[in-house]
């Protein structure tokens, strides 16, 4: 299909080289007359492994071409791809000037111009943007500027994962296939565009695509940030770090995996509140600054205040919590983010009833038996045998447990206001009025 790519830079000139390479009509645009000419002339206007060769084939076979008028690279073009910066704006902001003019030149081709074939374009972003850039600037810009023109368009978002100096290889090799948007058309549109990739285009709202790259990209910069955190507190220790994160990156149960990045209620338990502040006891005797650790306590206890803050803006003054041992399966109770909320939200004055499947007061022992007894010192009183009888006359239910008793128990329950810490009771569960789950 005819594709015209806004923005020969990084990004653009990667797009449209690789899906020149597999027979696309690519017609790239941009102001910079002399990255135009370079691409005319088959060179690379950036540096980047093998992306050179590959603008040399696709030229010289007639399936790349680089223009600075947008009417000849959207004459009868299905889909633009819109490939410009988005730069930092003062204060951090994403400054969207050349987005939105690119899809204003767009819009007055598209009004004026040839139709597709089909007689609908699909005006797709590959450009790094805010949530909500979609449905607030781009497809009210198409909506207004083609309201009687011959040629249909949609929107859609569709995140780039590409690493400089291995672009071309990313390209190909592409993780995701992730198109958002609302219009079915596009959808099938962009999924052929990138058939030959042979991923399954994963078709989301427009949101979640935009949301994606900026998780991504925080993700990877978490990373860097972590390995080089504990770079220095362990050279202080006198401890090879490389040698460490190399056996760390061994572990792909845990450490390299999907584990633990599903949103949720906070971490708890003996062990990770524990070491991390031994962590960071080490490094203030070392005079070793660790922000990002630092951090991880500190969003660990805005996910417990967000909870608390939730439930006080109810009316209902009795709560229903289910779940109270750290996780599942076990009754330790030491640093258990559930017992907090609820020494809480008693602390608060609310009537707080407790069912736990596992947890059984006269079985504590230790130091789990003195952690809960300085939280919570009349457990017994609190605690129900049934999910049932926690959830009678219950205002709110708080659950962080999947146990099968529960999940029956608030099928059977009366409507009522339902927060779910962990996202896993099922579909039956999330359509229930009331519901409302903690990483929404």
């Amino acid at each position: 299909m005819k594709v015209a790519v806004f923005g020969l830079g990084y990004v653009g000139t990667v797009t449209a080289a690789c899906l020149a390479s597999q027979g696309h009509d690519v017609w790239g645009v941009d102001v910079d007359a002399a990255k135009v000419g370079e691409v005319r002339a088959g060179r690379s206007p950036v540096a980047e492994p093998g992306l050179e060769e590959l603008i040399a084939r696709a030229v010289a076979g007639g399936s790349l071409h680089a223009t600075m008028s947008c009417r000849d690279a959207l004459d009868r073009a299905e889909v633009s791809l819109v490939c410009v910066g988005t730069p930092s704006a003062a204060g951090g902001a994403t400054d969207l000037s050349y987005l939105r003019r690119s899809v204003n030149d767009i819009v007055g081709v598209l009004r004026t111009g040839t139709p597709p074939p089909t007689g609908h374009h699909s005006v797709v972003i590959r450009s790094t943007v805010p949530p909500g850039t979609i449905n607030d600037v781009v497809s009210p810009a198409l909506a207004d500027g083609l309201a009687t023109a011959q040629t249909a368009a949609g929107a859609a978002m569709c995140p780039e994962f590409l690493r400089e100096g291995s672009g071309v290889a990313d390209f190909f090799a592409s993780p995701l296939v992730v198109v958002g948007t609302s219009d079915p058309r596009v959808a099938e549109t962009v999924t052929c565009l990138f058939s030959f990739l042979g991923q399954p285009a994963r078709v989301v709202g427009p949101r979640t695509a935009e949301s994606l790259k900026y998780a991504c990209n925080a993700f990877h910069a978490t990373k860097v940030s972590f390995a080089n955190e504990m770079s220095r507190l362990l050279r202080v220790a006198g401890v090879d770090s490389r040698e460490v994160m190399s056996l760390f990156c061994e572990d792909h149960v845990l450490n390299i995996s999907p584990a633990y990045l599903r949103p949720g209620f906070a971490f708890g338990g003996s062990c990770l509140p524990k070491d991390l502040r031994s962590l960071l006891h080490l490094a203030r005797t070392n005079s070793v600054d660790l922000p990002m650790l630092a951090g991880t306590l500190a969003t660990n206890e805005l996910t417990i205040s967000d909870v608390v803050d939730r439930v006080a803006v109810s009316d209902g003054r009795n709560v229903a919590l289910l779940g109270l041992s750290y996780k599942m399966n076990t009754d330790d109770l030491r640093e258990s983010p559930n017992a907090e909320l609820a020494e809480r939200l008693i602390g608060k004055g609310f009537d707080v009833r407790i069912y736990d499947p596992v947890v059984n007061p006269a079985r504590l022992v230790g130091a789990n038996r003195r952690h809960i007894e300085a939280k919570l010192p009349h457990l017994g009183r609190l605690l129900t045998h049934k999910p049932g009888d926690a959830l009678r006359g219950a205002d709110v239910a708080i659950v962080s447990s999947v146990d099968p008793a529960i999940r029956a128990a608030l099928l059977a329950a009366p409507p009522g206001r339902l927060i779910d810490l962990n996202g896993r009771l099922g579909a039956e569960i999330e359509s229930l009025p009331g519901y409302e789950g903690i990483g929404w």
